[in-house]
């Protein structure tokens, strides 16, 4: 008789007898051949349903994102803003479809394999595939590892539309996403998770602190940076204009799908659910991760309150994004009370770094630049707070490449298309609203615009 692989383990020992063994007889090499394969098989599926479970968490951030921006910027600009949200989601699955991916995991020597070898579109298995036909087959399926990987690359590119909102031409920003999606992250991306110099030196980032969030945090400082400030942002006298989002309850909304995201955002980034081990470190990476935004969010409420003498709910929605930032470097090895404070030192950072911007006059219209990067740098340099395998030297190494790499060639793509095609719209423009002027149709045509 032969076992099907799809039989549950409990209806093993039913089989036996069948087989002609006595209960406490050894069994055949046939039987403990078809229990490890099927003890291969439930590895590989396990793990291939935790990255499309966290794949479709994290893909819900995409509409997290949307909600957050558009709620947070001018009812004028917010079909840009949403507009923006859904082409560059789309864009960059194709991006990372054709180039990114492949270029990311070559296993460190993107170099050679990648550029030299030519870099071909992301192959799927097999149709129907079977055991002996899957390379690699205690991980997990090519498709749900690289639908898990792309929800990690747009999000990078969402960091980027919130903080030059309001006053960027829509196709520039989309080339730019392109080149982002497809060579900028996923080179960066490669030294670390690619199994590159970075990780070779010991460098730690559990689930992307620095290599998604500073990452995109670093590369909408550049934009911003060479777009400038918005009209009438800033006076001559150094005066700061309020600019209020035209939905805050909206933005709230997207706050909440993003911490409901990072659950699987985190809890995925542990790349296995096969061992009794898997399971127990997903559910204390969803404790931790939950308990961090719980921190950051309380932090930046009093906080924010002892410094403006009423609490601003912006400032709390974005001490909660950052105490989910901060975590992600490092959401297993923490207890309870070390991730909530770790969270709530990001949700400091926001309170006191989003109007340090305000006084460099450097326009971040959502708060991204605070939000995932500098609460993306602090979270990468905790990791040997709780994590005795990190090191400090380290850390502050592999964060000032991804940084650094990021800023860099973001502001000469950036540069080149501003000099090429242009980036910014008029002063006239940005007046009337970008969703008049670049879109032709408004978000809330009966109400006037503000």
């Amino acid at each position: 008789m032969q076992l099907r692989k799809i039989l549950p383990l409990a209806a093993l020992t039913v089989t036996l007898p069948t087989l002609g063994l006595a209960q406490d007889a050894e069994p055949a090499v046939d039987v403990l051949e078809a229990v490890a394969a099927l003890n291969t098989e439930m590895v590989f599926i396990m793990n291939s349903l935790l990255f499309l479970i966290g794949g479709f968490l994290v893909f819900f951030m995409a509409a997290g994102f949307c909600m957050l921006e558009t709620g947070l910027v001018r009812s004028k600009n917010a079909t840009m803003q949403a507009t923006k949200n859904v082409a560059l989601f789309s864009l960059a699955g194709i991006a990372y479809f054709i180039v990114g991916f492949n270029l990311m995991y070559p296993l460190g020597d993107w170099v050679i394999e990648g550029i030299l070898g030519g870099i071909s579109p992301t192959v799927l298995e097999p149709v129907g595939v079977a055991l002996e036909d899957v390379d690699d087959i205690e991980y997990a399926s090519v498709g749900s590892d690289f639908i898990f990987q792309l929800m990690f690359c747009a999000a990078v590119a969402s960091i980027v539309s919130g903080a030059v909102a309001e006053r960027i031409k829509l196709f520039p920003f989309l080339i730019f996403v392109v080149i982002l999606t497809g060579l900028i992250y996923p080179i960066q991306a490669s030294w670390s998770w690619g199994e590159g110099f970075l990780d070779e030196m010991g460098f730690s980032d559990f689930a992307g602190s620095a290599i998604v969030h500073a990452a995109g945090g670093f590369a909408a400082l550049a934009g911003v940076l060479m777009l400038g400030a918005r009209y009438g942002k800033y006076g001559k006298d150094g005066k700061v204009t309020v600019m209020p989002g035209s939905n805050l309850p909206l933005a709230t909304l997207g706050m909440f799908i993003l911490w409901l995201g990072w659950f699987g955002f985190n809890g995925g980034s542990q790349l296995a659910m096969g061992t009794i081990s898997d399971v127990a470190d997903v559910s204390r990476i969803f404790a931790n991760t939950n308990t961090a935004a719980s921190g950051g969010a309380v932090a930046a409420l009093i906080l924010s309150t002892i410094l403006y003498k009423k609490p601003d709910l912006t400032m709390v929605l974005n001490g909660a994004l950052a105490g989910l930032v901060s975590i992600t470097a490092e959401p297993l090895t923490p207890s309870l009370g070390a991730a909530t404070l770790i969270g709530a030192v990001g949700g400091v950072i926001v309170v006191l770094t989003i109007p340090l911007l305000d006084k460099f006059k450097i326009d971040d219209v959502v708060g991204a630049i605070p939000v995932h990067g500098f609460a993306g740098l602090w979270g990468t340099m905790a990791v040997p707070l709780t994590n005795s395998d990190a090191s400090f030297g380290t850390q502050f190494i592999g964060m000032i490449v991804i940084c650094g790499f990021m800023f860099v060639a973001s502001l000469v793509v950036w540069a080149i298309l501003k000099a090429t095609i242009g980036i910014r719209v008029s002063d006239e423009d940005q007046v009337t609203g970008l969703d008049k002027t670049e879109m032709g149709m408004e978000a809330y045509p009966e109400f006037s615009n503000s």
